[in-house]
């Protein structure tokens, strides 16, 4: 199997770690797609969102995922990826998408744990672990729906990344 890899989930679910190992394993790319316009743009989040609006970024999110979209390439991205229907089916078609799933309760001990994935914006201006949970309320559908497979993200990483070669490996069987 050669087709990209897609982690999708909310912030804090351990997308990019996962991604970094997984593509370890693989021997793939790996790109983050926040890190990726942050580096194309030479601005952080909160500055494309202050100066483009959620609108505007959302719109730089897709145009990334389709520019980072490449054969052997495990792709994390943005937690919000999943609000575009066009993204939701360009994954679909165009990888696996694997939905790193964990609790609000969990998601905010790690964000308070890494402050640096708390550098984005607040999305409802709330405490972060009310925030998750409005969060994964509003996208747990969204996730559920573009997911090829869905994994528990509280485990540790060595169980995770051998849980998706297995996925893999059975996927090539088929």
């Amino acid at each position: 199997m050669t087709q990209t890899i897609f982690l999708v989930g909310a912030r804090g679910a351990g997308k990019t770690t996962t991604g970094k190992a997984l593509s370890q394993a693989l021997g793939y790319c790996f790109i983050d797609t926040d890190l990726f316009m942050q580096q194309t743009l030479q601005s952080s989040v909160a500055e494309i969102v202050a100066r483009e609006g959620w609108e505007g970024f959302r719109l730089r999110e897709s145009i990334a995922l389709q520019t980072v979209t490449a054969p052997k390439t495990v792709v994390a991205t943005g937690g919000g990826v999943v609000l575009s229907l066009d993204n939701r089916t360009f994954m679909r078609q165009n990888g696996v998408v694997i939905y790193l799933r964990a609790s609000a309760h969990v998601l905010a001990e790690r964000l308070a744990e890494d402050p640096e994935d708390a550098q984005r914006p607040s999305l409802t201006g709330k405490p972060i672990v009310e925030e998750m949970r409005d969060v994964l309320a509003s996208r747990e559908p969204l996730y559920q729906e573009v997911a090829h497979h869905v994994l528990d993200a509280t485990q540790s990483l060595e169980v995770v990344v051998e849980h998706i070669l297995q996925i893999l490996a059975d996927e090539k069987v088929k």
